[in-house]
């Protein structure tokens, strides 16, 4: 059993340092969470102006002050914090989930499946379905309009992530119908950590919440207030796969009925 925390709150569009310094105050009110988790672009803030605006704000994750606040704050509370990052790669800018503990950076998430004006920022992230067991639980890695597409999610379910990290800026509702399905589907617990606010004609929903194995929203978060959401998860939960004594979620699949011919 470990308390899961989110910080839900509205980053300020193009102000690193700010954002920095209200992440920092917000993590000393976590130091009781094994696991904290952020929001999409939670350093930078989401609707950038232009190419140029997005790569002045981009960073390489070795060498960003944002990281290295994150990991000052990993080490003093001996906890695992979870956000997402607008990530530098050479020329490549990439919408990534980085996971850092005390040990430093351990892994990073590069999004896959880009909504709308992303596209013209970002490359698509490639492979990087990675299980990283932190000792507390088994994580995956999603960010927001993942929430799309299965496979991925079925993926980091089959490599044995008992919770799945979403970090997210989300704009509609679709998520919040889809997420208790493929916690179903998967037995996973789910960490949805939405932002708040407005960026020009966007207007973000918050409601960030945390799903268990039977697709339950355990808790969640209003749709425009900062808040820290808090809730203790068992992890081994997510290590039963039966819906019902004779029925498997994996065992059950018959992926070599999943062609076209059969359909």
């Amino acid at each position: 059993m470990f308390k899961a925390a989110i910080i839900q709150f509205m980053p300020i569009l193009g102000d690193i340092e700010k954002n920095i310094r209200f992440i920092s105050k917000q993590l000393l009110e976590t130091t009781d969470a094994g696991l904290v988790v952020l929001p999409e672009l939670a350093s930078t803030g989401y609707n950038f102006t232009n190419i140029e605006m997005a790569r002045n704000l981009a960073e390489v994750p070795e060498k960003s002050a944002y990281v290295q606040m994150l990991h000052k704050a990993a080490v003093t509370n001996n906890q695992y914090i979870v956000t997402g990052f607008n990530e530098q790669c050479g020329d490549e800018l990439f919408n990534s989930s980085l996971l850092i503990g005390p040990e430093g950076l351990l892994g990073t998430y590069r999004k896959m499946h880009l909504f709308m004006n992303e596209k013209k920022f970002f490359k698509p992230g490639e492979g990087g379905l990675n299980m990283y067991d932190i000792g507390i639980c088994k994580l995956g890695m999603q960010i927001c309009f993942d929430y799309l597409f299965p496979e991925p999610w079925r993926i980091l379910a089959q490599k044995g992530a008992e919770v799945i990290i979403h970090p997210s800026n989300l704009l509609t509702h679709n998520a919040a119908k889809a997420l208790p399905g493929i916690a179903l589907m998967n037995k996973v617990f789910i960490v949805t950590a939405n932002r708040i606010g407005t960026e020009e004609e966007l207007a973000f929903n918050g409601n960030s919440m945390i799903l268990n194995p039977s697709g339950d929203v355990l808790i969640k978060a209003s749709s425009d207030r900062n808040e820290i959401l808090k809730l203790d998860v068992d992890p081994t939960l997510a290590q039963d796969k039966m819906i019902t004594s004779m029925n498997h979620v994996f065992d059950d699949r018959r992926p070599e009925q999943y062609t076209a011919d059969n359909c």
